[in-house]
């Protein structure tokens, strides 16, 4: 994580977005409340976020949905993850971004982000109790799926971290409940 000379909280970040210091040019998250860029989209990336969201929709059961690199809120953080799985909200999420009791999972597609998604943003999700956390390693052909988080602590991290490549199917569990088994190669090229 880059040095920050001031860390600012989430309603901080938030009157930023108001008063027209940010806008949505603006390339940046907020981690660990620090400002920082993200990076920037190439075919690959995009692609993958397609085929997965593509692949996924279709097996989440009533009551859950698949948001596109839209904001969650995670403590100090609020990251824009490329994927993550949502409890529907009946006012379409208005009024507050998911926070970690509506989140399912959250998956980042990697191919110049992989440091950045094993690291900070894992560390974030797992401080949050965000239950699943994938990286589709595009790069390495791999998907990493992270479960068992360890909620606040001061290293958080997840209990369990399985590696799935291609000819591998990864389970698809919302819950606690497995919903269907899915293959790499349905992510990944």
């Amino acid at each position: 994580m880059p040095t920050a000379l001031q860390r600012i909280t989430v309603d901080e970040y938030h009157q930023m977005i108001a008063d027209g210091v940010l806008t949505e040019d603006d390339r940046v998250e907020l981690l660990d409340g620090h400002l920082v860029e993200k990076m920037p989209h190439d075919p690959l990336h995009d692609g993958t976020i397609q085929k997965t969201n593509r692949r996924l929709t279709p097996l989440l059961p009533a009551g859950w949905e698949l948001r596109v690199q839209m904001v969650v809120s995670l403590g100090a953080s609020e990251p824009e993850p490329d994927l993550a799985i949502v409890r529907e909200d009946p006012n379409e999420y208005l009024a507050h971004h998911p926070g970690p009791s509506e989140i399912g999972a959250i998956i980042e597609v990697a191919n110049t982000s992989l440091d950045t998604d094993r690291e900070d943003k894992l560390r974030i999700s797992a401080r949050a109790g965000v239950p699943i956390y994938w990286i589709v390693d595009v790069v390495n052909r791999a998907v990493e799926v992270y479960e068992l988080p360890s909620g606040p602590s001061p290293d958080p991290s997840y209990g369990s971290c399985s590696v799935y490549r291609p000819g591998d199917s990864i389970p698809l569990a919302l819950a606690g409940v497995q919903l269907a088994r899915v293959q790499v190669a349905d992510f990944i090229k």
